[in-house]
């Protein structure tokens, strides 16, 4: 396939390549007064209709081309460009063999996708993902495996005019029935976003079999990309492992971004767990992003969350925390950030903006190392000074590893 070249009726208007293509070259070219984008397989190579030759390696060609063909045939059959919700689908229009070779033909669209959706507005977050979910939804209501979803195949496009981002999905030439994958040295993916029960079967382990790769495979990946296009980032995990499954597998948790709402952090670990029939459907996933609040980052109270390394300097007595500040009268507070800020400890000022007042019913504990003062009364406004000062006396001198006992 060269450019110029005519292929089943298709004017070859470009030069063909191979970038993203796997075992694919592609290119554009033009039918009929409209642009299409033909895709050229590499393997399996079909044998000849004339040869009747009945040698085994002519029977494993013909047997494999007969599954290729039946396997694209089929999910063709089954995702048609005229159903009703397709419009993010991007489907073939068309599938051929010309001599021994295989081609694929859909519409040509605007490749350019956005490069961070993370900046995204929460209700744009909320819509570009809802998009991509009843996409998803369309395929699985028909038993459709996409079998390699992840960002390469999903262009995240804006129309002119248009108030969202919407997600298109793309490249279906590895989609398979639930259940009912190629085998494992035909199947295709990706090991950044294949499923726990992918990687064995690739792998050819007794625990997967053909009949566990269902769509529950999507939803593993889709977990995956929510997280990348809500934060910027794949969920971490353990750099011994070799990919997000393979972490999984081994027992271990994916560790999610604190910044994410409850309710995304319990939907995207219930989509990410080892086992597949206890993964959500696509139906609670949409459920889910009713409301965009579940796409807002959040930096979390101190204490809420365990915040690691610099994701605490992030939520720390910072004024994006949400915490409010307690309504002290000023000359009480004033002295008490003065008084703790002499105790030399780390922060210790921010602690004491953000602690509530003394309880009325309680009286403040005197330090061990002085004899107990009178109980102290409630405090209220026009407090006399001596009281100010009895208070600030007793925590310039507590002992500075008692923490906050005796404030």
């Amino acid at each position: 396939m060269k450019q110029g070249d005519v292929i089943g009726g298709y004017r070859i208007t470009s030069e063909p390549t191979n970038a993203n293509g796997g075992k694919c070259i592609w290119a554009f070219a033009e039918k009929g007064g409209s642009q299409y984008f033909v895709k050229r397989f590499l393997e399996p190579k079909r044998p000849r209709d004339d040869d009747t030759r009945d040698t085994p390696s002519l029977r494993i060609r013909r047997q494999l081309a007969r599954e290729f063909e039946e396997r694209h045939r089929t999910i063709m059959k089954r995702l048609r460009p005229d159903a009703r919700g397709g419009g993010n689908l991007v489907l073939a229009t068309d599938f051929f063999h010309e001599g021994s070779t295989y081609y694929k033909v859909t519409e040509r669209i605007d490749t350019s996708s956005l490069e961070k959706p993370q900046a995204l507005e929460p209700r744009q977050k909320m819509v570009l993902l809802k998009t991509l979910g009843m996409s998803l939804k369309q395929l699985h209501d028909i038993d459709v495996v996409h079998g390699d979803l992840k960002p390469l195949n999903v262009l995240v496009q804006k129309r002119d005019g248009a108030a969202f981002h919407t997600a298109k999905l793309i490249d279906f030439d590895d989609s398979y029935v639930s259940g009912n994958p190629p085998d494992p040295d035909d199947i295709a993916g990706d090991s950044v976003y294949g499923a726990p029960e992918w990687r064995r079967y690739m792998q050819r382990e007794d625990s997967a079999g053909p009949e566990h790769l269902t769509c529950a495979v999507d939803v593993f990946a889709l977990g995956l990309m929510t997280h990348l296009y809500l934060t910027g980032e794949l969920p971490h995990h353990d750099k011994r492992y070799g990919s997000p499954a393979d972490a999984v597998n081994a027992g271990e948790q994916l560790d999610l971004d604190t910044r994410l709402s409850d309710t995304m952090m319990g939907l995207l670990r219930a989509m990410t767990t080892r086992t597949a029939r206890s993964r959500p459907r696509m139906a609670t996933f949409l459920k889910t992003l009713a409301d965009p609040k579940v796409c807002a980052l959040q930096h979390r109270r101190p204490g809420t969350a365990t915040v690691k390394g610099p994701a605490r300097e992030a939520t720390g007595g910072t004024a994006d925390s949400g915490a409010a500040e307690p309504a002290d009268s000023g000359p009480r507070t004033s002295r008490i950030k003065t008084n703790l800020k002499s105790t030399g400890r780390p922060g210790g000022s921010r602690t004491a903006e953000r602690s509530p007042s003394p309880s009325p019913s309680k009286p403040v504990p005197p330090p061990a190392t002085e004899a107990a003062p009178p109980a102290p009364t409630p405090p209220s406004e026009g407090a006399p000074a001596p009281r100010s000062s009895r208070v600030r006396i007793n925590l310039g001198n507590r002992d500075r590893d008692s923490g906050r006992g005796s404030s």
